[in-house]
């Protein structure tokens, strides 16, 4: 099997089977969590995916040096790889996938459409065939009618797509859609297809075996991406008709027959919405990252049911016997920033705190706290997974836990994720692939400045935390601490404060004074010739070294705050890189950086 937290996953239910695990790991995941959880680990080589775990042949050998007797491809990586699989069964090694000609068939989105249309599976209307003369293409596009999508016929993840919405555009898009196809898939051919201009992303769940079994296990909506990638999604699809939710699932069983497939595979369609019409798109040939949706929907172990179909048992189920429970959601967490057109991004997890899973909540997740996001490989965290009794109950959950995912150390999505929950239209359902494209304003509202009561609890924080251990006979809880004194028993300290992100404003400035009985007086000073803001008589204390208590106003308060010192190698100076960092979350979850 590979890394990250589809590792964790599959060694979650090998251990509950009673199934050793073999893990393979780089150099740079020697203590990564799957490495741990597993029976054995054997290194495979350097960081860079060709030379560790893109490598077959060092795979096969550690195969032959356990004693494995199966490979569980988990996702990316050589999951859906027919050559792999080939070698694989060369070497007597089960693959736990479909047969190789599976795998090739829906590998090509040209072959897979032409094997769609003779099953009676829709398909959008285009042109698939071999002729890549570019006049000849666009002849094509001008006959299925602007707007069009060209699309590489090995292509995935957006790479070698373009949308061309008029004839003389048409050229120069095939021109660089073919470029894009060859750097990434060394096959620079392309299809031309009707573009659907409100689509949805609805996918169907299938499971074949080797006795000839194919059954649906119930419609995921994907339809919010970025980058033309999933992040958050759902099951079951809402807004369907139980009547084209009897279809979808009728269409997906009758694509897997037509392959002969066997173990978990999704059928993708696009969904238009101005016609409720859908049509297939392609078949992914192995577990997908969001099955844990239909796990809780259906209240089954899909790796099981992996594990199962590659031992030769039929399937656990016949399709009028698996249920349909909840509805349920997965965000999927990143280590990006979705204010910078939302790029990867890499380095430790310095702080990570997480929500408690429990029967309606599951957190998939591959890293822990003191682990480093690698920019050798995908840059995500974990998964949240959330079910409920009706789609109302899964989002209140789900947005529950974000408030409670806590990282620091990099940057994530986790924020973002939290506002599309409680964006109105995602709330009511109204999804389409455009969904953050058309929402853009309301999901990447203004950075606004920090409350002063915010800046007043960083402040404490702070003054709390440098406070040295002192005898408890000293009346001020600064007594050893270096600061101004003005009269018998008040301490003063000043804490300066920058917003990391936002517009550029003045430094806050933020006293704070000790006075009789343990309680501060807080005074906060304004940036834009308002008067200051004052709070008095508060109480405050440190519960941990990440947690302060505090009473504002009269308002009791539990608030955790993260400090993140600059590397000690780097010289301290008045740039962003090189000073403190304050990470206060409040309110819903929100993270202010300061």
């Amino acid at each position: 099997m590979f890394r990250g937290e589809i590792a964790c996953r599959v060694i979650r239910t090998a251990r509950k089977l009673g199934v050793k695990t073999v893990a393979v790991y780089s150099e740079v995941d020697e203590n990564a969590m799957h490495v741990k959880m597993a029976d054995e680990a054997y290194c495979i080589g350097p960081a860079p995916s060709a030379e560790s775990y893109l490598r077959v042949d060092k795979i096969i050998d550690v195969c032959k040096r356990s004693g494995a007797q199966a490979v569980h491809p988990g996702y990316g990586f050589l999951s859906e790889n027919a050559t792999f699989a080939m070698e694989l069964a060369k070497a007597g090694i089960i693959f736990i996938g479909p047969p190789v000609q599976a795998i090739v068939s829906m590998g090509s989105k040209s072959e897979s459409k032409d094997i769609m249309t003779s099953a009676g599976v829709p398909c959008v209307p285009g042109y698939h065939g071999t002729n890549q003369d570019p006049a000849f293409l666009l002849e094509q596009a001008e006959k299925i009618t602007f707007p069009v999508l060209i699309k590489a016929v090995m292509g995935g993840g957006g790479k070698g797509m373009k949308v061309v919405h008029k004839h003389e555009d048409f050229l120069d898009a095939l021109e660089s859609a073919k470029r894009e196809a060859m750097k990434s898939f060394s096959d620079d051919r392309v299809l031309v297809e009707k573009y659907i201009v409100r689509p949805r992303h609805v996918e169907v769940q299938v499971f074949g075996d080797q006795h000839g079994n194919v059954v649906s296990l119930w419609e995921r909506d994907c339809s919010v991406q970025r980058r033309h990638q999933k992040i958050i999604e759902e099951a079951p699809a809402p807004g369907l008709s139980e009547e084209t939710r009897a279809d979808l699932g009728a269409k997906a069983v009758a694509a897997a027959k037509a392959v002969k497939y066997e173990g978990a595979g999704t059928v993708e369609f696009i969904y238009d919405n101005d016609t409720s019409k859908f049509y297939f798109m392609e078949m992914n040939t192995r577990l997908q990252v969001e099955h844990p949706v239909t796990e809780m929907i259906t209240k089954q172990d899909l790796v099981q049911w992996q594990l199962e179909v590659a031992s030769g048992n039929p399937l656990p189920l016949e399709q009028d016997e698996i249920p349909r429970v909840g509805h349920a959601f997965e965000a999927r967490i990143y280590a990006e920033n979705p204010r910078n057109n939302f790029l990867p991004d890499v380095g430790p997890l310095l702080y990570l705190s997480t929500p408690e899973p429990s029967e309606n909540l599951r957190i998939e997740e591959g890293f822990k706290a003191g682990s480093k996001i690698e920019v050798f490989y995908d840059p995500l965290i974990s998964k949240v997974v959330a079910h409920g009794r009706d789609r109302t109950e899964a989002l209140r959950v789900l947005r529950k836990a974000l408030e409670e995912y806590h990282v620091v150390g990099l940057s994530t999505n986790v924020q973002f994720l939290r506002t599309l929950a409680g964006n109105e239209d995602f709330i009511e359902g109204s999804v389409e692939t455009a969904f953050i494209d058309k929402h853009f304003d309301a999901l990447f509202p203004p950075i606004s400045a920090p409350e002063p009561d915010l800046l007043a609890q960083a402040a404490l924080f702070v003054a709390l935390r440098d406070q040295p251990v002192v005898d408890s006979s000293a009346t001020s809880p600064w007594a050893s601490l270096s600061a101004r004194r003005f009269g018998s028993d008040v301490y003063q300290r000043t804490v300066q404060f920058n917003l990391e992100h936002g517009e550029e404003t003045k430094p806050f400035q933020v006293h704070v004074y000790s006075t009789d009985g343990g309680r501060f007086d807080v005074e906060v000073e304004s940036v834009d010739g308002a008067p200051n803001t004052k709070f008095t008589s508060v109480t405050a204390s440190l519960a941990s070294p990440t947690q302060l208590s505090s009473t504002i106003g009269n308002e009791k308060r539990t608030t955790t705050i993260v400090s993140q010192r600059p590397p000690p190698d780097v010289p301290a100076s008045h740039a962003p890189n090189t000073t403190e960092r304050v990470h206060i979350f409040h309110s819903e979850g929100q993270k202010t950086t300061l």
